[in-house]
């Protein structure tokens, strides 16, 4: 199914050859040489210095980058920079708060010349496709998930402090980074869908970070077999692998999407030339992909559908093991005792966001459940549509009707479900979700507070199959009447939602607009800069394989408070160790000692003029996830000075270490110092 090459390689004739390692000046030839080479502002390509065409940033985040690059001077958008409403849509988590951030927003848009999409209008990455996505292009977003390849754009979700720079005309500077060709051959088989391809990838390359920091380039004669929204469904997830970015070939579908979507000048075309240097090869049959489950806690925990059945109860006691050592969860109810009859049953599905709520899974979703009932009992299902053009498509065609006739809720266009903030299972519940992450926390549980329930990722195809069977887990290929997938599945675009209610102000400054603050949007505060020299304090250290950026800032009922520096770093590591905010500010008060000339004890035998106190958090391999850059900045605000780490997970959680001024420490040996908080 997937044959992985860790080498290099050259795309000559169709096939791939052996080669010799090459410098980054000629490794030519990818779609992503020439995209990066276009955007590079340096004469080299060791180092890149890019500016983007465009920036997206959803509720969570455009607040705190504004206020960011207003604090340095900002007087205008310099490149288009979309504004979306998708993460914190729901008032009631916070009260008001939430609104209030949108107010700020749009009076933003209006201010600095941005574009402005109000809640329930569109998921962030739906509205980029739709609107801005092109061959050759390249996208930043505050999002982890800011993926377009499929488009033929180059996409790189990252902290906001990376917006912020390009907000002030700033660049982007990275090593040239790999680029793995990843080869698609064949076609899906029906009840195959793209979650499936993207976990079986995710499965088989992260965990051993085969393109961890690369840029993944999709080409082949599989292509062809997959449609627009299939190839989307797969590059969104491509985030999930620890990848920088992606990038696809596009062809005649790509130019016929473009056009139903009113933009057919973008269109030009692009694929690998001959020759072409690749620093390895992953190899994807996709005739051979089966339906997928990954298993809780994270989307590489990956197995077939067939044989998660055929090992069910050993797998299941892996994910209380799991919970127990890793959530702290130690009396939770056996996830066995779902099993019933030799059959494992689920209590919710849920299929939304920028991977699940794409038009086509929506339909295969539909025309699997035929309207037939899901049934009264505990399980239920809702379906989120990515935005209102595809909303509105799926209501003329009469696909709502029929999930709405099966049972099925319908809900706005809102990532919720996503991280935590919306379709809340109840304690001890299992839910099967197409939607991007299945990490601790995602589905909204306190296991702090004793309180639990577990995520799977599953693609669409297969969550209508188990709703059909009343909850009972079930491929979709395992019925016989499974639609299959066309490659020219289009639909019939219609913006005029957009045109409705969306501030199209791109260019179009107006300065003298005042920026409308509610009472829980806060300046950053003032930062201390680093000392001379430096007296480190653990106040955690975490021992886990990896540290998602779920645990070192929690998402869900936290996201009301993104906006509010102070309020927010309250609950820094919350969940995973609920001391590390009390030791912190003990530190920090010792340095605010130490910098009003009083005494302090914590630096007894040193010199207090040139040496200051700070906080550090140890953590094997911190900041899987999300690129929310408030993960690094409540550390900062707590008075941290370092990460220190065997590995980084993610480029971008480094990133965010850097640009909030802590020093990023690795040293690979670092679990075997034993650290311990309070340590020095």
């Amino acid at each position: 199914m997937i044959k992985i090459t860790q080498a290099p390689v050259l795309y000559q004739g169709g096939t791939f050859v052996p080669t010799e390692p090459r410098p980054a000046e000629a490794r030519t030839g990818t779609m992503a040489y020439d995209i990066l080479r276009a955007h590079n502002t340096l004469e080299g390509m060791d180092r890149l210095a890019i500016r983007f065409d465009a920036m997206a940033s959803h509720d969570i985040t455009y607040v705190g980058i504004i206020q960011t690059a207003r604090a340095s001077g900002l007087k205008e958008f310099p490149l288009p920079y979309v504004l979306t409403n998708c993460h914190n849509s729901l008032c009631a988590v916070g009260g008001t708060i939430n609104e209030d951030d949108h107010v700020f927003g749009l009076s933003a848009a209006k201010k600095y010349g941005g574009e402005f999409v109000p809640a329930h209008q569109a998921v962030i990455h739906s509205y980029m496709r739709e609107r801005y996505a092109a061959p050759g292009r390249m996208i930043l977003g505050s999002d982890s998930h800011t993926r377009y390849g499929a488009y033929g754009t180059m996409a790189i979700g990252e902290g906001g402090p990376e917006l912020a720079r390009q907000l002030l005309c700033k660049t982007y500077d990275i090593a040239y980074p790999k680029v793995m060709a990843i080869y698609l051959t064949g076609a899906p088989r029906p009840g195959v869908g793209p979650q499936d391809v993207a976990l079986a990838l995710i499965g088989a390359t992260f965990k051993e970070g085969v393109v961890k920091n690369a840029v993944m380039e999709f080409f082949g004669p599989g292509v062809a077999s997959i449609s627009m929204d299939y190839r989307s469904g797969i590059d969104v997830m491509t985030t999930e692998t620890a990848c920088l970015s992606s990038v696809w070939s596009t062809d005649l579908y790509t130019r016929a999407h473009l056009t139903a979507l009113g933009r057919g000048e973008e269109y030009k075309a692009q694929a690998p030339a001959e020759g072409a240097y690749y620093d390895g090869v992953i190899e994807v049959d996709l005739s051979a992909v089966e339906p997928m489950i990954a298993l809780p806690f994270h989307p590489s925990n990956a197995y077939t559908i067939r044989d998660f059945k055929a090992n069910m109860t050993d797998l299941l006691h892996q994910v209380d093991v799991d919970a127990a050592e890793q959530l702290g969860v130690k009396n939770a109810a056996p996830l066995s005792n779902k099993i019933a009859d030799g059959q494992f049953h689920v209590d919710q599905g849920v299929i939304a966001g920028c991977s699940g709520g794409i038009y086509q899974n929506l339909v295969r979703a539909a025309e699997i459940l035929k309207g037939r009932p899901i049934g009264s009992d505990a399980f239920w299902l809702s379906c989120y549509p990515g935005s209102m053009p595809i909303n509105l498509e799926l209501t003329k065609k009469g696909y709502i009707a029929s999930l709405m006739t099966a049972g099925a809720s319908i809900r706005s266009c809102f990532c919720g479900p996503c991280f935590g903030a919306g379709d809340v299972p109840a304690n001890g519940a299992f839910s099967i979700r197409h939607s991007t992450r299945n990490f601790p926390n995602r589905e909204g549980s306190k296991p702090g507070d004793g309180q639990i329930s577990y995520v799977a990722l599953m693609d669409a195809r297969s969550i209508a199959a188990t709703a059909r069977m009343g909850g009972v887990l079930t491929a979709a290929d395992e019925l016989p009447d499974v639609p299959a997938d066309s490659p020219d599945e289009s639909w019939t675009y219609d913006d005029s939602a957009y045109k409705a209610r969306v501030y199209f102000g791109v260019g179009k400054a107006q300065p003298d607009t005042e920026l409308v603050y509610g009472p829980n949007i806060a300046d950053w505060p003032k930062q201390i800069p680093l000392p001379e020299d430096l007296l480190l304090t653990a106040a955690a250290a975490i021992y886990d394989p990896v540290t998602t950026t779920d645990e070192l800032i929690p998402s869900g009922e936290t996201s009301s408070y993104r906006s509010n520096p102070l309020r927010l770093s309250e609950f820094a590591l919350s969940r995973k160790d609920p001391q590390y905010v009390p030791r912190a500010k003990a530190i920090q008060a010792e340095e605010q000692k130490r910098r009003s000339g009083q005494p302090t004890d914590a630096l007894l035998g040193y010199d207090p003029k040139t040496t200051g106190l700070g906080s550090f958090v140890m953590a094997l391999k911190p900041g899987d996830g999300s690129a929310r850059e408030q993960a690094a900045s409540c550390q900062r605000v707590l008075g941290g000075c370092a990460n220190l780490c065997a590995e980084f997970a993610t480029k971008r959680y480094r990133s965010n270490v850097v640009n909030w001024g802590m020093l990023p420490f690795q040293a690979a040996d670092v679990k075997d110092w034993n650290i311990q908080p309070g340590d020095r």
